[in-house]
This record gives structure tokens, C-alpha cells and sequence, in this order.
């Protein structure tokens, strides 16, 4: 199983059994659908694991901080990333020190020539999180808000 480690967090695909246990315990039920959705990704992919589990990120002392995700690998390259920070535990670069670190494990893959996100305009906590991995702007707005691209 992949495992990424930086100063302060550690991250790692969720096993099923978590998957499963963070859908039934979610109450949201946009989160529960797209926390589905990556369960099913990975149960129709499970050569694919890592690129449609939710990635658990904890810190060091195994505090679980928030989740992120690769939304499958594309065939033309492209991978899209979400991510979220639990409430409690935002505003101490939690996200950005992820994101970056995923994103990182993500281009070493010979398989990836870009990194994609969607942040909604008034999300401006995410949005900088993006600037600040080294994302910007593509043109095009997706589901979620404007889209960014990390590209090689």
C-alpha cells in the first residue's frame, strides 16, 4: 500500500473496512455520494486502489485531520485531486503541506502529465491552497467552481 510521510502528516489510502465505516458514519449526503463513489472506484479498479480511495491524512501522532482524494487516473494523463480539512484542525497548513505531498506522489507516476482541482470562487482557503502548491488557473469551470492545473 502506498503511504506518503512529510514533516508533520501522514497520508494513506483508506482500506475498504474505513471506506465503508466514514460512508456510514458521514451525514452529509453529497459526501456520503462522493465518498461512495470512491468506494465503487475502487472495487470496479482495485488494480487503480490509490487513484480512487479516499486518503486518509493524519498527523504524525495518528490524529486523523482530513481526507483527500485523486478522482482515477485519466487516459489522457490528467488527475484531478480533492481534499478537505476537518474544521477543527484548519488554518495550520494541513492542506497545503497534503495537497503538495499528493501531488508530489502523483507526477512521479510516468502515467501523469497533470494535476487538476476545482475550488468554488468563494472558497478562498482552498483557493490558496492551490496557489500556493503551484496551481493556476486553466480557463474552464467544472462542477465545483474554476478549475486549476498543475501541469510537469
Amino acid at each position: 500500500m502506498n503511504k506518503i510521510e512529510t514533516k508533520r502528516l501522514v497520508l494513506y489510502p483508506a482500506a475498504r473496512e474505513q471506506m465503508e465505516a466514514m460512508i456510514a458514519a458521514e451525514r452529509d449526503d453529497e459526501l456520503k455520494a462522493a465518498y461512495a463513489q470512491m468506494l465503487d472506484g475502487c472495487l470496479r479498479r482495485p488494480d487503480l486502489w490509490s487513484w480512487y480511495a479516499m486518503w486518509m491524512i493524519e498527523r504524525r501522532d495518528g490524529t486523523h485531520v482530513g481526507d483527500l482524494c485523486f478522482k482515477g487516473l485519466g487516459a489522457d494523463g490528467v488527475v484531478e485531486i480533492g481534499y478537505g480539512i476537518r474544521e477543527e484542525h484548519q488554518g495550520r497548513g494541513y492542506a497545503t503541506e497534503a495537497v503538495e505531498a499528493a501531488v508530489l506522489w502523483a507526477l512521479r507516476d510516468p502515467r501523469v502529465s497533470a494535476v487538476e482541482a476545482e475550488a468554488e470562487e468563494s472558497n478562498l482557503a482552498s483557493i490558496r491552497v492551490l496557489e500556493k502548491c503551484g496551481f493556476v488557473p486553466n480557463g474552464t469551470l467544472g462542477e465545483e467552481g474554476p478549475r486549476y492545473t498543475l501541469k510537469i
